[in-house]
């Protein structure tokens, strides 16, 4: 089973924190996966609405195929997600719970077949945006004075 990971969606991450995630397939045309398997897609805005007993992917960017032609596809068009119905039930009751949505955390190519991962997420204060990038400032400084402490050592000895 070979995964390449495409997209991930980093914004999510910053802006929500992630709960349940689970795979789900995606509904698209050929010059879509074209585009994918190219790397051309931005889940920067992205998010799913549930609608019609169906999941649908909004506002994500996959860019024009170059070669398509005439036949290409509407980069930010909606796309259906291919989930089970007791997925899409569990994911859509708790969606309506106050401060949960679903968002697409990452895009790839399992088996030459696109998935996508979304996950539940409930929006993060500004408070704790600020506490999760202070968090990251001190383990990237810790990381530089061990990385500098091993190189002297290294030059020591």
């Amino acid at each position: 089973m070979v995964i390449k990971t495409v997209a991930t969606n980093r914004k999510a991450y910053h802006n929500y924190l992630i709960q349940d995630s689970v795979e789900a397939g995606l509904v698209l045309t050929g010059s879509e996966i074209k585009s994918i398997r190219a790397g051309r897609v931005n889940l920067g805005d992205a998010y799913v609405r549930p609608e019609d007993g169906g999941l649908w992917l909004l506002n994500a960017h996959i860019a024009r195929y170059e070669a398509g032609g005439y036949l290409n596809h509407e980069p930010l068009r909606r796309r259906k997600l291919l989930l089970h119905r007791k997925q899409i039930a569990a994911l859509t009751s708790k969606a309506l719970e106050r401060g949960f949505t679903i968002v697409p955390t990452r895009l790839y190519i399992k088996d030459s077949l696109a998935k996508i991962e979304v996950a539940l997420g409930k929006g993060k204060k500004l408070y704790d945006k600020r506490e999760s990038i202070s968090r990251r400032e001190t383990e990237r400084e810790l990381a530089r004075t061990v990385k500098g402490q091993r190189l002297k050592s290294a030059v020591h000895s």
